[in-house]
């Protein structure tokens, strides 16, 4: 497809009906615009949190832990890092 579209004030863009139908386009979908010595190639930006998710989930269910289990070593993990990185000058 071949088409024109107008920079709104804002810098707005309206992509056309046609091209939101074909790529299922929604309100609210976000971008990533690449400049590439003036030729703007936008393309959609996929959602990688549910697919982290279902990543940790598994991760979980192989070691056997729980939800509780899980946080509660991400919480030691983070007070580890945290002390190793940035000491208390006042301890």
């Amino acid at each position: 497809m071949n088409t024109t579209v107008q920079v709104r004030q804002r810098g707005a863009l309206t992509l056309p009906n046609e091209l939101r139908k074909r790529y299922n386009i929604q309100p609210g979908d976000t971008f990533h615009l690449l400049d590439v010595d003036g030729v703007f190639i936008l393309t959609p930006l996929a959602p990688i949190v549910p697919e982290l998710a279902r990543e940790i989930e598994r991760a979980r269910i192989e070691a056997g832990l729980s939800v509780e289990e899980m946080l509660a070593g991400l919480r030691e993990q983070r007070e580890k890092y945290s002390a190793e990185n940035y000491p208390n000058p006042d301890a």
